[in-house]
Order: structure tokens, then sequence, then C-alpha cells
């Protein structure tokens, strides 16, 4: 196996993931940047805390979000009237 250095890949330790970056929410959700830029002018994307000059988006806030986008994408069941 390559050496981190040469693969540009981050050493991380056994700590679970608590937030994602801008780019690592997009690769996760297999969006684009610009898509997320979009849904976030619409008012659509994921809530965003801000940790000094870093913009990080939470695994509740994602989970959140994902929630959401399903209901606003899930069409409403049909209600079955009574039998006569």
């Amino acid at each position: 196996m390559a050496a981190p250095q040469v693969t540009g890949r981050k050493i991380t330790s056994g700590l679970e993931r608590a937030a994602y970056t801008i780019r690592e929410f997009c690769d996760a959700h297999r969006i684009s940047k610009s898509t997320y830029y979009n849904l976030r002018k619409q008012d659509l994307g994921p809530d965003e805390a801000r940790v000094r000059d870093r913009v990080i988006i939470t695994m509740e806030a994602a989970a959140r979000w994902r929630k959401a986008r399903e209901r606003a994408t899930t069409p409403p069941s049909p209600t079955r009237l009574p039998r006569s």
C-alpha cells in the first residue's frame, strides 16, 4: 500500500466522523459543489455550522437534509375511501 503522502489521503484515527466539510458532504451524497450551492441559495441545503473560517455539516444535519429531500420528492400515498 502506498504511503499517504503519495496517495494524497489523510491519515485518520479510529475516531468516528462527526461532521462533513462541504466537499465531503457533496462526495458522500453524490452531488456537485455547484448543485450544493444552488440548493443552499434556494434555502434547500443542509444546516451549516461555522467554525472560524470553516463550514461544517454535522451528521445530524445531513440526516435531516436527506429526510427533507426524500419527503419533498416522494409523492403522497393515495388515501383509500371506505367501501360501502
